[in-house]
This record gives structure tokens, C-alpha cells and sequence, in this order.
């Protein structure tokens, strides 16, 4: 009987080392690789020069002295082929690129480039100068009271004479176009509706339209510590555009159905529906949240859009 009683106690005392000798194995599991943590963005600057692998010899780095900032803000041009040819005099359109991100630069949609360019190139659209925004800290928006951060007032009062100024643009309306994606196409969107009298052509793609409308119900406040002017947002400035409907804007949406914001861009596409306000559409499937992928498939109809707004 003794010697039962010591087998099972045996017995125990090596169970239970075992169990203790897979604990290593255990930590081993709980130190496993993190995740990649999500990259910041880089600090904002008003200067951004082009970076090597997005040079491209059609494409220019620019500054212009802002009288309000009194400081340099950079922007990049990409001239259509021809433009530099010869004693040309000829004047070409223009589209303003929006970037996304916030912050962004100049430099944030430079990738669409090539694909712009070839377009032109092999002449499946007319020649036009596109312009890349460097739209400010908080992308494209004015903070009201904050005079560093009116990147949309830098751009639409600044940039734009700057730009008419300086390179061959038919410098009105009929031949002026905007266009963005995600940040930037909530940019294109707005300042499209706020200032139809510049702009004839806007195409907006994937912006963010639940956030605008957020900003429309909480009296101009996106977050805690970010507030826009009353009315400053896209559902405000479409009721308001809605009563007159005039000067007349052509309008593009365009959005991936894999994209984050697809449901909140079909669902602003009614709304401006119920308000009465022409647009048209372009959905392409299977794409994520991504100016460049949709460009891959689109760049051509999406510029053929601009042309054919530009009287």
C-alpha cells in the first residue's frame, strides 16, 4: 500500500513538471512579432521638392511668395506636350489636383503623373496644364482664427492668380477645372460649391462626405480639437448652391466599390439627387480607397470629363 501511495505521488510530482516545462513555450507565443506600427505622416511643410522617383521631365517644382503668409508655398506643374516647343504662344486649360492625406503636400498625388501625361502624349485628351496643391496643415480647409491654417484662402486667392500669371492658362472659368481624391475630394467638392464662379469642371473622388456631413450637424466641429467655420462643409454648401443653381458646375463622383468612403459617396450622390443638382458617375469595382488604382483604369475618361467641360 506504501508503495502505491509513492507511485502516485511520483506520478503527480511529474505531471506537474511538466506542465511547468511548457511554460517557455507559452512565452515564447505571448513574444511574437508585433504588428508594423502605422507609419506617421511626415511633418507639414509648405515647400516640398519632388522627389527622385516621381521626377518627370514635363514636370516643374514651383514657389510663389503668399502675401498672407508671407512665406514660400511650393506647388508642382505638369505642362502638357508642346508647351515649350518653339516661340508657341498657345494657352492651355488648367485642372487643380487636390491631394489627399492630411497633412499632404504638393507632391502627394505625383504618382498620377505618367499616366496623365501619356494621355496627352498619345493624344486621347487635348493638352492641359494640371497643378498640384499643396492644400495647407489641415488639407484644403481654412481654421477660422488660425492665420497659418487657411489652406483653401492660399489656394483660391493666391495659387490661382499665381499660376494665371505665370504659365499660358486661358485664364477664366470656361477653362478651369478642380479635381481630388479622398481629403482632396472632400476639397474638390466644397470649394467647387462655394465657388462655382471659378470653376467650370469638378470631378471629387472618394471624399469623405459621413465626416462632412458630421461637420454639417455639429455646427462645424469634426473632432474635439477641430472646428470649421458654420456652413464650411459639403451638405451646407450643396443647399445653399441648390437655390440658384447657378453659374452652372459640371460635376464628377467617382469612387472604388472596395473603397472605405463608397457607401457615404452613394449616399451623398443621392443627396445631391433630392436637391436637384446634375452630376455624373463613376463607380469602378473591386477598387480600394486609391486616386492612383482608379487613375490606372480611368485616367483617360476622367480627363476626357475636363475636356469636354472646357468651352
Amino acid at each position: 500500500m506504501h508503495r502505491v501511495i509513492c507511485l502516485v505521488a511520483c506520478l503527480s510530482l511529474l505531471a506537474e513538471t511538466s506542465l511547468f516545462a511548457e511554460s517557455p513555450v507559452v512565452q515564447a507565443d505571448d513574444k511574437a512579432t508585433p504588428k508594423k506600427a502605422k507609419k506617421k505622416p511626415a511633418p507639414f511643410a509648405w515647400v516640398n521638392p519632388i522627389p527622385k522617383q516621381r521626377q518627370h521631365p514635363s514636370l516643374k517644382h514651383g514657389t510663389f511668395q503668399s502675401p498672407s503668409l508671407k512665406r514660400d508655398v511650393g506647388y508642382a506643374v505638369l505642362l502638357p506636350p508642346g508647351y515649350s516647343s518653339g516661340a508657341s504662344a498657345k494657352r492651355f486649360p488648367v485642372v487643380y489636383y487636390l491631394h489627399g492625406g492630411r497633412p499632404g503636400s504638393e507632391t502627394k498625388s505625383l504618382a498620377l503623373v505618367p499616366l496623365i501625361h501619356s494621355a496627352m502624349e498619345s493624344e486621347q485628351v487635348p493638352g492641359m496644364i494640371y497643378v498640384f496643391v499643396n492644400g495647407g496643415p489641415v488639407s484644403h480647409y481654412n481654421i477660422p482664427g488660425e492665420p497659418a491654417k487657411q489652406g483653401a484662402d492660399v489656394f483660391i486667392k493666391e495659387l490661382i492668380p499665381h499660376i494665371d500669371a505665370t504659365y499660358r492658362t486661358i485664364a477664366d472659368r470656361e477653362h478651369r477645372g478642380i479635381e481630388g481624391f479622398s481629403q482632396g475630394g472632400r476639397g474638390t467638392m466644397r470649394l467647387s460649391l462655394r465657388h462655382p464662379e471659378l470653376f467650370c469642371s469638378a470631378a471629387a473622388g472618394g471624399g469623405g462626405y459621413e465626416t462632412e456631413r458630421k461637420i454639417s450637424e455639429s455646427g462645424g466641429r469634426e473632432s474635439a480639437t477641430l472646428v470649421f467655420a458654420e456652413g464650411d462643409n459639403t451638405w451646407d454648401l450643396a443647399r445653399a448652391y441648390s437655390k440658384t443653381k447657378t453659374p452652372k458646375v459640371d460635376w464628377m463622383i467617382y469612387v472604388g466599390t472596395k473603397g472605405f468612403n463608397y457607401q457615404n459617396n452613394l449616399e451623398y450622390m443621392k443627396f445631391l439627387t433630392s436637391l436637384g443638382i446634375p452630376f455624373e458617375r463613376i463607380v469602378v469595382p473591386e477598387v480600394p480607397h486609391s486616386g492612383l488604382k482608379i487613375y490606372e483604369q480611368r485616367c483617360v475618361e476622367l480627363m476626357q470629363f475636363h475636356a469636354a467641360n472646357f468651352r
